[in-house]
């Protein structure tokens, strides 16, 4: 495992995550999350809770990297990126949406437009996590 990609990598799925949670939950569903402003915080929160988040995407990007670098199939790449934030973007959207739905006051609406935006966010944090964490494969010598 080479750390300084992993740690690459982590860095960048957090920035293109930070970015896509911005424009998708923060902008386009930002109305559909303010239907329960009982639930979820308001857009002038303190910061602490912004730092919070962050700081737990981050964890969690070097987390989905070692589990990417674990299971490369060839040298790694955006196609190998898109199958691993497939995969992942149906475990963890289907399984926060409803998880969400079980617990939060939320409508099938909301779970439905999350689930597909947390599908979404994963494979394009994938794509990023493939281009960045490629593998130098020597060539095996012939027996």
């Amino acid at each position: 495992m080479n750390y300084g990609r992993l740690v690459a990598a982590a860095l960048a799925g957090t920035v293109v995550d930070a970015v896509y949670g911005f424009l998708i939950y923060g902008m386009l569903l930002s109305g559909e999350f303010g239907r329960y402003p009982a639930v979820y915080r308001p857009n002038d929160a303190p910061p602490v809770f912004l730092m919070t988040m962050f700081a737990g995407i981050f964890v969690a990007m070097l987390a989905a990297v070692v589990i990417y670098s674990k299971g490369i199939e060839s040298t790694g790449g955006a196609a190998e990126g898109v199958r691993f934030g497939a995969l992942l973007g149906v475990f963890v959207g289907i399984l926060f949406s409803s998880i969400s739905y079980g617990t939060l006051n939320i409508g099938r609406k909301l779970t439905a437009m999350v689930a597909v935006a947390g599908i979404v966010e994963w494979i394009l944090v994938g794509t990023v996590i493939g281009v960045v964490y490629r593998v130098e494969r020597r060539p095996q010598a012939s027996r």
